[in-house]
């Protein structure tokens, strides 16, 4: 072998041997396949998880108006301008009233035969007071008026506050109904803390006046927020329409309030009106004093 011959041989075995060793440098380096597939997954696992977790922040739910004019429930069972039948509902009428009606002439009210009781709005959360609260209390009953008060529970208040605004302005010996707290929104707090708040609130209502408050509330505030939560108490539930309020769990109620835009003599627009279930009737939301 000439000495060209030699070096170019021996050139040659030490290229193939550094290209060799570059080439297994460069697979131990890189990272295999499947550990760059997990490691991708996690990361985008990650992000997922991540842009999944949002606040329960849950907005009030404020009972809408109604938009057009509400069926009026007719003596015969029927309506005033309708041929539609309120099964179960029967024609012992009442109404629920506030400021928001104005000055009411409680006497003519009364000779209209159309009023079997009334709820007046007395209180709201920690402080309000209805302005035409006690003039309405003494008016209604003078005519000789069956009455109750409510108070508009508010889902923010302090439960302690809203007690105390409540039981100093009202008395319930000049009362002839049970009260009624009226549930209308939840506020952005829990599901589990909304309940405890509204539970102790009416826990501290009933120990004081010695009688379990009536829960008023809409049919689906009631179905989303309510059902299962508070049963054993006794409803006056809301529906603006022309067939009775269904409850998701089948709970009794003792009244419906079928319209927002009821009309009685007496009273200068609209006014709330409400009947009893063919279950029930005045003795049922009686104080015995």
């Amino acid at each position: 072998m000439t000495y060209h011959t030699y070096h170019s041989h021996l050139l040659r075995k030490v290229t193939a041997g550094l290209c060799c060793l570059l080439a297994a440098t460069a697979l131990w380096a890189k990272p295999s396949a499947p550990d760059s597939k997990r490691r991708h997954s996690s990361r985008h696992a990650v992000k997922t998880q991540a842009s999944d977790v949002t606040p329960d922040l849950p907005q009030p739910d404020p009972m809408p108006a109604p938009l057009s004019p509400q069926p009026q429930l007719a003596p015969d069972g029927g309506t005033a301008h309708q041929s539609l039948h309120f099964r179960g509902a029967s024609t012992r009428r009442g109404i629920d009233v506030s400021h928001y009606q104005g000055q009411i002439d409680w006497k003519q009210v009364a000779r209209s035969g159309e009023v079997y009781y009334v709820y007046i709005k007395a209180t709201e959360g920690s402080s309000l007071v209805d302005k035409t609260y006690l003039t309405n209390l003494q008016g209604a009953r003078a005519a000789g008026l069956k009455v109750g008060i409510y108070h508009f529970f508010s889902p923010t208040a302090a439960v302690e506050q809203q007690f105390k605004n409540l039981t100093a302005n009202v008395d319930l010996r000049q009362m002839d109904l049970i009260p009624i707290i009226d549930v209308e929104h939840r506020g952005k707090a829990s599901h589990a803390d909304f309940c405890a708040r509204l539970r102790k609130f009416l826990q501290l209502v009933q120990r004081h006046y010695g009688v379990q408050p009536i829960i008023y509330t809409g049919q689906n505030f009631y179905n989303k927020y309510l059902s299962g939560a508070f049963s054993g108490y006794r409803y006056m539930i809301a529906k603006y329409d022309t067939e009775i309020p269904y409850l998701v769990d089948d709970a009794p109620f003792l009244m419906w309030q079928y319209s927002a835009t009821g009309r009685i003599a007496g009273i200068r627009g609209n006014v709330d009106r409400s009947c009893f279930m063919d279950n029930y009737d005045l003795n049922d939301i009686l104080l015995r004093h």
